[in-house]
C-alpha cells in the first residue's frame, strides 16, 4: 500500500481535477485536506471529460502536466477528449490519469463494474495511454520508477495512467463532509414511494437505488415498479424520459442525485424542451458524491430548480423540509405536467444499508413485465 501523501510527492504535480471514486477516497480525502476546492490546485468536475478539458486548459496556461482522477467507469467519458484533443496527432497535451479499478477480474464487485473492469486496461491500450497498475504490494520504488518513465512519455505530449487496485492507496487523515440540511435521503425516497403508489420509478445509481430496494423490501412492496440504474451515472433522467415518451398512459417518477444530474446536465434541457406531462423529476441534492465517499459537488452552491426552469420545466421547486416535500409531491402528482422537485438533504446513510439481491437482468425483466412489454430474450 502507498500513502496518498507519498503518491502525491512522487507524482510531483500541483493541479488535480476529477470525479471522486470510492477506491480513490484516500487520495481524494488527502487532496481535500491540503487544497480543499481550490481553482489553482484542485477542482471536482461534473464528469471525467469535463475534467480532461479543464486539465487541458491548465496545461495551455502553465505548460505543466495536470492530474485527472476518476473511477474506471469514467474512461468512456474521456475517450473523445483523449482522441480528438489530447492525442499527440492533434494537440499533444500531456496528462496523467489516476484511475480506480472497479470490477477488476478476480475481485468481487457489483454487476455494473464487471465488464468495465474487464476492459479497463484494454481501453487504455486502445487510447495509446501508457499505464502502471498499483496494488497493495506495489512498492514506492516501483511507483517512482514508473513515474520516471511517465515523465519521458509526458514530455512527448502523450498521456499516462496509474491504475489503482482496491486498497492500494491509504490515508490516515479524516475528513468530515457535512451540510446544514436535516432531511435524510432514505426518508425522502420513502415519501416518494408513498406518493408514487403503483406508478413507475426510475432511480439513479448508488445509494438511492439501494435505499429504494430496501424500502420496497421493508414495506412488503414488489420491485416491479422500479428500474434501478445501478451504473451509467447521470443517465437515469434520460432513461425515465425515454419511458415517459413511449408510455404517456403511465406516470414516471425519476429519483436523481445532484452529482448525477450535474454529470450530464444537458439531459435537463432535452427534457424541458419535450415537456412530457407524465414525468416527475426529483433531484435529491446533498451537495456531495456521497456514494463514493462524500466529496463535494458544485450543486451545493447552485439552484437546480432554477436550472430546470431555465431549461423549460413548467414547474420546479426546491424544498428543505418534509412538509414542503410532501406538498410538492402531491402537487406534482395532481397537475399532470412536467415537474422538478429539488430536495435538499443531509449527507449520510444507514451503516447497515444493503445492496439489491435481484440481478440487473431480473430488475429489467420485472419492470418490463409490469409495463406489459413482451420479453423476446430469455435469461
Amino acid at each position: 500500500m502507498i500513502d496518498a501523501e507519498k503518491l502525491h510527492e512522487i507524482i510531483g504535480a500541483d493541479f488535480y481535477t476529477g470525479v471522486p471514486d470510492s477506491q480513490l477516497k484516500p487520495l481524494c480525502d488527502y487532496l481535500m485536506d491540503i487544497y480543499g476546492i481550490d481553482p489553482l490546485h484542485h477542482v471536482i468536475a461534473a464528469n471525467e471529460g469535463n475534467s480532461a478539458a479543464i486539465a487541458a486548459g491548465y496545461h495551455l496556461a502553465t505548460g505543466r502536466t495536470p492530474v485527472v482522477y476518476m473511477q474506471n467507469s469514467g474512461e468512456g467519458n474521456i475517450v473523445n477528449p483523449v482522441a480528438s484533443l489530447l492525442n499527440e496527432k492533434v494537440y499533444g497535451i500531456p496528462m496523467l490519469f489516476i484511475i480506480g479499478w472497479r470490477g477488476e477480474p478476480g475481485v468481487h464487485d457489483e454487476p455494473q463494474h464487471i465488464f468495465q473492469g474487464q476492459v479497463t486496461l484494454r481501453l487504455l491500450e486502445d487510447m495509446e495511454i501508457a499505464y502502471h497498475v498499483i496494488g497493495t504490494d506495489t512498492t514506492e520504488e516501483e511507483i517512482s520508477l514508473a513515474m520516471e518513465h511517465f515523465r519521458t512519455v509526458l514530455a512527448e505530449g502523450k498521456e499516462a495512467a496509474f491504475v489503482i487496485r482496491k486498497g492500494a492507496v491509504v490515508y490516515g487523515g479524516k475528513v468530515r463532509y457535512h451540510n446544514p440540511y436535516e432531511m435524510q435521503r432514505e426518508e425522502v425516497i420513502r415519501c416518494i414511494t408513498k406518493e408514487a403508489d403503483e406508478d413507475l420509478v426510475v432511480a439513479t445509481t448508488g445509494k438511492a437505488s439501494r435505499e429504494l430496494f430496501e424500502i420496497r423490501q421493508g414495506d412488503g412492496q414488489p420491485h416491479k415498479y422500479d428500474f434501478l440504474t445501478v451504473g451509467s451515472m447521470g443517465h437515469s433522467s434520460s432513461i425515465a424520459l425515454g419511458v415517459a415518451l413511449q408510455r404517456s398512459d403511465r406516470r414516471i417518477w425519476c429519483i436523481d442525485g445532484d452529482g448525477a444530474a450535474l454529470m450530464h446536465m444537458g439531459a435537463m434541457a432535452v427534457i424541458g424542451s419535450l415537456r412530457p406531462h407524465n414525468l416527475v423529476h426529483i433531484v435529491i441534492n446533498n451537495g456531495a458524491h456521497e456514494t463514493v465517499g462524500g466529496m463535494p459537488t458544485v450543486a451545493a452552491g447552485i439552484s437546480l430548480a432554477a436550472v430546470a426552469e431555465a431549461c423549460g420545466y413548467p414547474h420546479a421547486v426546491s424544498v428543505e423540509r418534509y412538509d414542503e416535500l410532501k406538498k410538492a409531491l402531491r402537487e406534482a402528482k395532481a397537475r399532470r405536467e412536467l415537474s422538478l422537485i429539488e430536495a435538499k438533504c443531509a449527507i449520510g446513510s444507514r451503516k447497515n444499508l444493503g445492496r439489491p439481491t435481484a440481478t440487473a437482468a431480473e430488475n429489467k425483466r420485472g419492470f418490463m413485465e409490469y409495463l406489459g412489454v413482451p420479453q423476446t430474450k430469455s435469461y
